[in-house]
């Protein structure tokens, strides 16, 4: 689950305002700064001369049985008769045109299917999606991590025995909270009995994986209820959880019904929630890989995370999916309107040749420092000095002395990375974020944007 983010509030001083909710920020930059590319360039010539051994592969299904009140996806809640197979053909064809843009010997080190929900489509769709992605594209499902994320209404037997034979390791079911009111008031319509069996078939297919994603700060939601929903996914034991806090985002179904709470007070109670929640998680045994994700300890790790699969060599197939090279970030059109998503995937389903970069920008070297952070910072593992001397030439402290300051100031990073940032580099051999300021990752990322890419967001007209 991913939002589009406005552009972050800023102080004078050029850092994010107060708010501990910002934005969600797991790519950098987000796709609300990208805008039309005047050239077009072809595929090929983007694709030359970058390392292509080791590339990701991201399919995206733009399509789901409801529209949950929260949710800015590009997304089409269902379709005419023979839309989803038109889709799946405009998919074969920009595949081809993909795959030819590619050295001969280029491999995938990883898969993803996304959405929208990849499981809104039949169990005979989802063989033909597979199969794009092993004959088109030449990626090896059954022999690397896989990726696949569903709700609990379409999480079908039939589905789910495609999904297993053809090789997922991970699957990631969207519940958001086992509480039948709650998901009610987050305009989510489904009942707990339903998750549960839904669960149930899950783990009889055997994914090596299960990812269940919740949601805090729902209205009425309370410390109490939010640890029964935790408690009630944590009865499936899943390898892996991820937390989200809610957002509330414009043309959404929750943004027409008003505020509950005056935002200061949402802020307090949604930090109080997820405190909760990870000291929850932390007692039995989850180790904490990020701000929203944890793994059980022990658990098999699938290799795909929100962040593995926004790097460089990134190859993005679907009309709301993102490629990457280390020149230019490209995508289509974005929107969150219905009318407007709808208009954009019957362009998608009639163009005929996909041969050209359509919308992006170009990563610059500082804008690529900027990346690596947001990349690496908001983990709990931090970011690795050496690498990144390695690859710049730099430190971040040299490269971003206001940031790291203002970090250091709101006590956001460890001692070891304070004493990295501020001083002599052999003091530390990796930057953290602090308990805290983990805690403070969708304030912290917004901080490391650049003025130009503040100005594109801001600029942006939500449709």
């Amino acid at each position: 689950m991913t939002t589009a983010p406005a552009a972050p509030a800023v102080l004078p001083d050029g850092t994010a305002g107060a708010s501990p909710y910002q934005s969600y920020v797991y790519a950098y930059p987000h796709k609300t700064a990208y805008r039309e590319l005047p050239d077009r360039p072809p595929l090929r010539e983007l694709w030359a001369g970058e390392s292509q051994h080791a590339l990701s592969l991201y399919l995206h299904i733009p399509f789901c049985e409801v529209r949950c009140g929260f949710c800015n996806l590009f997304t089409r809640i269902g379709g005419p008769d023979g839309l989803t197979t038109a889709y799946l053909d405009a998919l074969d064809r920009q595949a081809g045109a993909v795959r030819a843009a590619l050295d001969e010997g280029a491999g995938f080190a990883l898969a993803a299917f996304g959405g929208g929900t990849p499981t809104y489509l039949s169990a005979a769709e989802l063989e033909r999606l597979c199969d794009i992605a092993e004959h088109r594209m030449g990626a090896d499902l059954r022999a690397i991590p896989l990726s696949v994320e569903a709700s609990p209404a379409t999480a079908t037997a039939d589905r789910l025995a495609v999904l297993a034979e053809r090789g997922t390791t991970r699957l990631s079911l969207g519940v958001q909270s086992f509480i039948d009111a709650e998901a009610r008031s987050a305009v989510r319509p489904q009942k707990r009995a339903e998750v549960e069996a839904a669960l149930g078939r899950i783990r009889d297919a055997g994914f090596p994986v299960l990812n269940i994603d919740l949601i805090y700060g729902i209205d009425g939601q309370t410390e109490a209820s939010w640890l029964r929903s935790l408690d009630a996914a944590l009865a499936w034991r899943p390898e892996e959880l991820y937390l989200y806090p809610l957002y509330v985002r414009p043309l959404t179904g929750l943004a027409r019904r008003g505020e509950a709470e005056s935002p200061a007070q949402w802020d307090t109670r949604r930090l109080a929630l997820y405190r909760a929640g990870r000291d929850h998680l932390l007692a039995l045994g989850y180790e904490q890989v990020s701000m929203r994700m944890f793994r059980r300890a022990a658990a098999p790790q699938a290799g795909v995370s929100e962040y593995a699969c926004q790097t460089d060599g990134m190859v993005g197939l679907g009309c709301g999916a993102r490629s990457y090279t280390s020149r230019l970030h490209y995508s289509f059109d974005y929107a969150v309107d219905a009318t407007e998503v709808r208009r954009i995937i019957d362009d998608y389903v009639a163009t005929p040749a996909f041969d050209h970069a359509v919308v992006g920008r170009a990563m610059t070297p500082p804008e690529a420092r900027r990346r690596h952070l947001v990349q690496s910072l908001l983990q709990a593992e931090g970011l690795a000095l050496a690498d990144y001397r390695e690859r710049f030439a730099s430190t971040p402290a040299e490269d971003f002395p206001a940031e790291f300051a203002a970090f250091a100031a709101r006590g956001w990073l460890t001692e070891d990375a304070h004493g990295a940032a501020t001083g002599p580099a052999d003091r530390a051999d990796r930057l953290r974020l602090s308990p805290e300021g983990l805690a403070h990752s969708d304030a912290v990322g917004p901080m490391l944007f650049s003025p130009e890419v503040r100005a594109l967001m801001a600029e942006y007209e939500a449709k």
